[in-house]
């Protein structure tokens, strides 16, 4: 699922509460899990978060807030599915994932979509779900366009692969992504608030072993 956060309430098997290494806790992350999908393990790190795991997938997300600026992190794979084409809404499997959800709706979001968001609401419960999400993946065929609308996520969600599955294992990449400029490309017109970070990843398709960690992620004028 290409969500990996939160959100991921969107996609017709919506996230429940997963125990939290007290860690990832201490530094605001929270757990989450999908129905029916063995979760993976999440652990903090000296720099940031470790995911490992068999077949699972998951995601953990905190709060963030202000407006939109630029990301950077840094993040290696050391294990991870085979390319799958990640547009395709099932067998869509990523080593991991880095979303960022917005208070604000698309531009032109529709009544449909609006409806969407709310069934999604409901099944969430107190959390409330951003109305618009930025994904950047470590998966995929490598042969995907540049930016395309997540196939779980009512058109709420735009991907933008930054490596494909065939990158380099066992070391690390930075990268670093203007989230105002990309939300205006994604959806138009000026983006909203930031509301949530989540770090996700997803190999229950293809089974594959996942190990990757991501660090060094702050957010800063561009």
């Amino acid at each position: 699922m290409l969500a990996g956060m939160t959100i991921g309430a969107l996609a017709p098997r919506g996230p429940a509460c997963a125990a939290t290494e007290p860690a990832l806790a201490q530094q605001g992350w929270t757990h989450a899990e999908y129905d029916g999908i063995r979760p993976a393990r999440f652990r903090a790190t000296a720099e940031g978060v470790a995911i490992d795991g068999q077949g699972a997938g998951s995601f953990v997300w905190r709060r963030i807030e202000g407006a939109a600026r630029c990301l950077s992190w840094r993040w290696r794979v050391e294990l991870g599915p085979p390319p799958t084409d990640l547009t395709r809404r099932g067998g869509d499997d990523r080593a991991v994932s880095v979303a960022v959800g917005f208070t604000g709706w698309p531009t032109r979001a529709s009544l449909w979509q609006r409806t969407q968001h709310a069934v999604a609401q409901t099944r969430a419960g107190a959390h409330v779900l951003p109305r618009s999400v930025l994904i950047y993946a470590w998966g995929g065929t490598g042969q995907e366009p540049p930016h395309f609308y997540s196939p779980w996520m009512s058109g709420l969600g735009k991907v933008r692969i930054l490596r494909p599955a065939s990158a380099p294992t066992g070391r690390w990449f930075e990268e670093r992504v203007d989230l105002a400029a990309d939300w205006r490309a994604a959806f138009g017109g000026d983006p909203p608030p930031l509301q949530e970070i989540a770090i996700g990843t997803d190999a229950d398709d293809t089974h594959a072993r996942i190990q990757a960690e991501i660090g060094h992620i702050r957010f800063h004028a561009c």
